[in-house]
């Protein structure tokens, strides 16, 4: 396997360029990257938008991950740009949570539980010419629906309430509109948004600064989900 040159970074990995088809994706810090292939490729068999997955060589580790290459901005960058708006933004946000969460569980028991991503946001949404592409499943779980969606408006909103963030401004009228549509499908209980800032609290990427965030964050959800 001929790695090329580095294509992007996130805060735990990093993707390189192997063909015009393959990019490899590589953990930092030591996670598994082989959990997410059978969820991954369930949800592929279920018609959702993810990335197809390629072979692994035999020297791959166990942070690799073939994915395919996607040509198109993240929705991020296309919010930012001004091309996409943010209702288009946050009524594809909303789509693409619901429809994920029409899948049913692979492992639970509990009919209730589905395939959650817990960390859709915009900066994991490539816009291809085929259609939004949801990227990044290293949070993924089963679980309730409702903290999916709790946790996608405290992401949002923690950058919202950031008094330092260039992007806070964007932010704000994407939360604006983002909570009140996930509100209308069957809303974010307390009890979820409670789940999911101390999930927030004890993600071991995130800086003090943003740390400090998240009850600032919370409330803000709770003010436009009444």
């Amino acid at each position: 396997m001929r790695i090329g040159q580095l294509l992007g970074t996130g805060r735990s990995a990093d993707v390189y360029e192997l063909d015009e088809q393959w990019v490899l994706r590589r953990y930092r810090v030591g996670l598994d990257a082989r959990r997410e292939m059978p969820v991954m490729s369930y949800l592929s068999a279920s018609g959702y938008p993810v990335p197809r997955l390629g072979p692994l060589p035999v020297s791959a580790g166990p942070g690799d991950l073939v994915l395919q290459r996607l040509n198109g901005p993240t929705m991020l960058e296309s919010l930012m740009s001004g091309e996409l708006g943010g209702e288009e933004g946050s009524a594809m946000l909303v789509g693409l949570l619901a429809d994920l969460h029409t899948v049913p569980a692979r492992l639970s028991a509990d009919p209730e539980d589905r395939i959650l991503h817990l960390d859709l946001h915009p900066g994991n949404v490539m816009l291809t010419a085929g259609g939004p592409v949801v990227i990044d499943w290293s949070n993924t779980e089963e679980g309730p629906p409702a903290l999916d969606r709790a946790m996608t408006a405290l992401i949002l909103a923690q950058v919202a309430v950031d008094p330092h963030a260039p992007a806070a401004p964007g932010a704000r009228a994407l939360v604006d509109i983002l909570v009140p549509l996930l509100a209308a499908d069957e809303g974010i209980p307390v009890r979820h948004l409670a789940s999911a800032a101390a999930r927030r609290a004890a993600n071991p990427t995130m800086s003090p600064a943003e740390l400090a965030l998240i009850g600032k964050a919370s409330d803000l959800i709770t003010s436009l989900s009444a």
